[in-house]
């Protein structure tokens, strides 16, 4: 049974549907799933200000947040985060910047790592930070698997660096999408069930 390590930022919602349905997925392929939220780093004020960022924020209040032991306990990790000029969000980053010590422990190399994201606009910056979580996943030696061309729904959804959506403004998520999360996730755990052979 691979242990999958679902990893993501949301403001809101649509990353938290992408890794619900990586979750829902994973778990019906037989993995071992945690899926975790990182921590709001905004400042209160600024989240209540916008309706929608503060409602998504009380809808997933209960659920766990990702702690890095997550990542050290996980076969495979797959990382999501909306752009932010064409990088992750802050609040990803400050998760990422906690892994030092299991970086320099190299507990978290020879993993199978992916990524996830979303934009407000087509070209919003989706493939330049799926490519950045790359790089950091480069730094922790990790093994990126990305979906490539290995599926027709990666001729229809367009990106072979991992899955971009581009947001409808509730969260939502449409067929194409759908099937390109499944196609992420079923290779994800399929190169890292090979490895742990």
């Amino acid at each position: 049974m691979v242990k999958l390590a679902i990893v993501y930022y949301s403001s809101y919602g649509t990353a938290h549907a992408m890794a619900s349905r990586l979750a829902e997925t994973a778990e019906g392929l037989g993995a071992e799933v945690r899926l975790r939220r990182v921590r709001e780093t905004a400042p209160d004020e600024v989240v209540q200000g916008v309706d929608a960022w503060a409602a998504h924020a009380a809808s997933v209040a209960d659920q766990p947040v990702a702690e890095p032991e997550d990542l050290a306990w996980a076969d495979a990790v797959i990382m999501g985060s909306g752009t932010r000029y064409g990088h992750v969000t802050s609040q990803l980053q400050a998760f990422i910047d906690t892994l030092g010590p299991l970086w320099q422990e190299g507990a978290l190399a020879d993993k199978v790592y992916s990524a996830f994201t979303s934009s407000s606009t087509v070209h919003g910056g989706q493939e330049s930070t799926i490519l950045a979580m790359h790089t950091t996943f480069c730094h922790l030696g990790g093994i990126i698997v990305p979906p490539g061309y290995t599926d027709q729904v990666k001729f229809d959804d367009g990106n072979p660096y991992g899955v971009g959506v581009v947001t409808g403004g509730d969260g939502g998520l449409g067929d194409t999408a759908t099937a390109a999360l499944d196609h992420l996730v079923t290779r994800v755990l399929a190169v890292a069930g090979r490895l742990s052979d």
